[in-house]
């Protein structure tokens, strides 16, 4: 019997998740990965602690503390292989887990999602915004595909893997106390820092 509640949980624990970690690695992207969160992450204030949700093998983390060389980094990754890989790296607490199981009562300055809720059962995402609200205790970053109203996407060839929304819009709704403090994309063809077609946004919790 299997431990995941979710087709999606199976699938990147399992051989897909690997041979995406295998590819998800160099140092250009973790130069486009720094290029990138020195702009969302300029907005933000005395910061001190972030959390990754489905941190992979740490290609976010590792850009992040290119920036900030002493900021304490944990992280949420499903994927056996990535956590070790990502274990390795010495950046923070590293929790093998699925982000819909995954519970903890500390709060981090910056919860962090990058490429991870377009691949959530639309049905459960309330709960990871939950889960990304309750993470924070000042700022909420997501990079995420970006759609105005809520596709399905074929993703290497399967079917109800990934999903494009308005994800930051979704979560401004459901938490009044969320503010929109910043957002941006970056293109695949950018001439020296390209990412993946990306839309990020930083929200805030207004105190």
């Amino acid at each position: 019997m299997s431990k995941f509640k979710t087709e999606q949980e199976e699938f990147w624990a399992g051989d897909f998740g690997n041979e995406y970690t295998n590819r998800n690695q160099g140092t250009n992207l973790i130069a486009a990965n720094t290029a990138l969160f020195s702009q969302v992450l300029s907005k933000t204030r005395r910061i001190s602690s972030l959390i990754e949700i489905g941190a992979n093998r740490g290609m976010n983390l590792a850009a992040i503390h290119n920036l900030f060389p002493e900021l304490k980094m944990d992280a949420v990754e499903i994927n056996e292989q990535a956590a070790a890989e990502l274990e390795a790296l010495g950046l923070g607490e590293v929790y093998q887990n699925s982000i819909l199981s995954f519970s903890t009562d500390i709060q981090y300055d910056l919860a962090l999602s990058k490429g991870v809720l377009i691949h959530i059962d639309p049905l459960l995402l309330d709960k990871v915004y939950e889960k990304l609200y309750t993470l924070s205790r000042k700022y909420i970053c997501l990079v995420e595909y970006y759609n105005p109203v809520p596709v399905e996407v074929e993703y290497r060839g399967n079917t109800n893997r990934l999903f494009k929304r308005d994800f930051a819009g979704d979560m401004l709704d459901k938490f009044p106390d969320l503010t929109l403090l910043d957002y941006g994309f970056v293109y695949h063809r950018d001439n020296n820092f390209p990412q993946d077609d990306l839309t990020w946004f930083l929200l805030a919790k207004k105190h």
